[in-house]
């Protein structure tokens, strides 16, 4: 068989060619330290690389997400934090306020407190984030949640101008997890305004004598619910409630009457100060209402005190009854000291009720927290698994590919002197 020339020419050139692509082939393995540059490469490796690279990727960004909800509720829980030691502050001060010995001149001193710790309040409920988001607008983070309701103006004299909420009751969600959204704000709804009055179930008031306010010394307390039940059925059969005071032939009396004047008790019974009141109905067929309240003093004849289903108060109207109660001048014919002592009695409970929604709120937002750290140990794991996969399908084996590039030096080396010495052979060099 003749071998031309020009056929061992090409014959050495690919052999030297296809050496250098070897060669070349590990030095770019050896200089990225990855096995798998191309599909080409090991196309079953790198079609499941893509996939989980593309896990990674989301898991990454999961953990950005986590970090961003991390950064929010932190201020978020700082402010409800700020909120607490004011509440606490207003607190003692309700405390201090209650002692009838003070003069009006004391009692406006501690009002203007409150007005400073309203104006305090404002300005945690107006707060907004870095990105200039006001935190407790709900959906509406470019919007002042809280200000003075114009609408309202012009208001009564000694009367505080109402706060009014322009945010709403949505919640901002980032994706903290292949299956979980999480809240990263709160409501200022939820927490300023939906507050339930009295002792969350109902809240007890003065209901006056006749055209006049009560005259005597009773004070009525919270009052509680002994059977949630039957306070549910009452209310849903009789509505609100009315205790009225009048002369007995034994002493000072009292009958309970609902929302339609109707008489709940057969008889009225005898009273005593600081005795509980059972809420009950002794006329045929008698029922349980399952609460009761405990009025203390001596109401005078035709004094009522109320007892009605429990309302949303927001903490700011609470704010502003305390402050309006403080500024009323006391021991007058409009305001006596019961009637003084029964409006902060309400309004105390009042701020103990924001203070428990606040906590509550608080309770809230470490929880999520706490969540998000949890997510963010197993997501940093999940992702280190993942690098690990991706190493064990694409990173280079250095021992291996150091011994197969010594090879393929030596190949290209052998293939170059051989192709050398070949190409010399002539028959010239021997005719």
């Amino acid at each position: 068989m003749r071998i031309s020339t020009s056929q061992i020419y090409d014959a050495g050139t690919l052999g030297i060619q296809r050496n250098q692509q070897g060669l070349f082939t590990l030095q770019n393995q050896l200089s990225t330290g990855r096995r798998v540059l191309t599909p080409a490469d090991d196309p079953v490796a790198a079609a499941q690389a893509l996939i989980v690279t593309q896990s990674k990727e989301i898991g990454e960004q999961h953990i950005d997400n986590q970090a961003n909800a991390r950064a929010q509720l932190n201020v978020v829980e700082s402010n409800l934090g700020s909120l607490v030691d004011v509440l606490q502050s207003v607190r003692e001060r309700v405390v201090q306020a209650r002692n009838t010995t003070l003069t009006d001149a004391q009692r406006g001193f501690i009002a203007t407190e409150l007005e400073i710790r309203l104006g305090e309040m404002l300005g945690i409920a107006n707060t907004a984030d870095g990105s200039g988001q006001f935190l407790f607008s709900g959906y509406q983070g470019m919007t002042r949640p809280f200000a003075i309701d114009g609408s309202s103006l012009p208001i009564p004299p000694a009367t505080e101008p109402p706060v009014a909420y322009f945010g709403d009751a949505g919640e901002r969600l980032l994706q903290v997890g292949a299956s979980r959204l999480m809240p990263t704000n709160v409501s200022g709804a939820e927490l300023f305004m939906d507050i339930r009055s009295g002792n969350g179930t109902f809240v007890t008031g003065v209901g006056g004598n006749g055209a006049l306010i009560n005259q005597g010394s009773g004070v009525i307390d919270a009052g509680s619910v002994t059977n949630p039940a039957l306070w549910s059925a009452a209310v849903n059969a009789h509505g609100s409630f009315r205790i009225e005071f009048s002369n007995g032939g034994s002493g000072l009396e009292y009958q309970i009457y609902n929302a339609a004047n109707v008489a709940m008790l057969a008889a009225p019974a005898s009273f005593v100060s600081g005795q509980a009141i059972l809420l009950q109905k002794t006329t045929a067929p008698a029922a349980d209402f399952g609460a009761q309240v405990v009025v203390s003093g001596t109401p005078a004849a035709g004094d009522t005190f109320t007892v009605d289903p429990s309302t949303s108060q927001s903490l700011f109207s609470t704010m502003q009854n305390l402050i309006t109660a403080l500024r009323t001048p006391v021991g007058t014919a409009t305001y006596t000291t019961a009637e003084f002592t029964n409006r902060m009695v309400a309004e105390h409970l009042n701020i103990d009720r924001a203070l428990d929604n606040v906590s509550r709120v608080r309770a809230d937002v470490g929880s999520r927290l706490k969540e998000l750290e949890s997510l963010t140990n197993t997501s940093e794991d999940v992702d280190l698994q993942y690098a690990t996969s991706l190493s064990d399908l694409q990173d280079l084996d250095y021992a291996e590919a150091i011994s197969q590039f010594t090879q393929q030096q030596v190949q290209l080396e052998a293939a170059q002197k051989s192709f050398a010495q070949i190409s010399g052979l002539s028959l010239f060099s021997i005719l």
